[in-house]
């Protein structure tokens, strides 16, 4: 298989995924700043130009963090990153939504990509916070999901890869993660399928994680 990616952005979860697999795969860089994400040859393979990208074995791509995370679990039962109850099941889904709908889609996208959110210069600064504050609310969700688990669905599953890469932005940007946020961030990071990815994509495992919750 392909796999597009950037290093240190959502498709980190994916990566994880499919480390955790120990599938074959071949990384693509997509450099967002330099534009690769409209050339045309990554407009042929993804028309949404969009990451993270991932061409299957029959040279069909599948786009969508939630959707490649599903299919790399189904086509993967043996290593049951599904729960198989459907209360705990249900709860994944709900979370991958909740993480890439509204922690990443509305509050981390105004902070790195505040101008898609702003007209002017002079309204930055708000758009910015707005984010940090819708991030800091569903945090404090999140938290509450995670009250007696280790895990999202009890066992680890897809839903946790990518719940870390917000986690993971949020330590870059010194946002304190709340308790079990914090204690699942930092479980997360002694996952030597984990190590593995961060040391790949050019991160010291060692400075992560380390900051206290508020």
């Amino acid at each position: 298989m392909k796999f597009y990616m950037t290093p240190g952005s959502c498709t980190t979860g994916i990566h994880i995924i499919l480390e955790e697999l120990e599938e074959v795969f071949e990384v693509y860089v997509v450099n967002l700043p330099n534009g690769d994400h409209f050339k045309p040859e990554y407009i042929a393979i993804n028309p949404k130009s969009t990451i993270p990208t991932l061409v299957r074995n029959d040279g069909t791509p599948l786009t969508e963090v939630q959707a490649i995370a599903y299919w790399l679990a189904r086509t993967h039962p043996r290593r049951k990153l599904l729960p198989e109850d459907v209360n705990d099941e249900t709860r994944v889904i709900e979370t991958l939504a909740y993480v890439v709908g509204t922690v990443h889609g509305q509050g981390f996208a105004r902070i790195f990509a505040t101008s898609t959110f702003a007209r002017t210069q002079a309204d930055h600064e708000s758009i910015q916070q707005l984010g940090r504050d819708i991030v800091v609310k569903a945090f404090a969700i999140l938290n509450d999901v995670l009250a007696g688990r280790d895990y999202v669905g009890g066992t680890f599953s897809i839903a946790d890869p990518i719940l870390f890469y917000v986690e993971f932005w949020a330590d870059k940007l010194k946002i304190a993660l709340p308790p079990n946020l914090l204690a699942h961030y930092r479980r997360m990071l002694a996952r030597p399928a984990v190590q593995r990815v961060m040391a790949e994509e050019g991160y010291n495992v060692k400075t992560l994680g380390v900051t206290d919750a508020a």
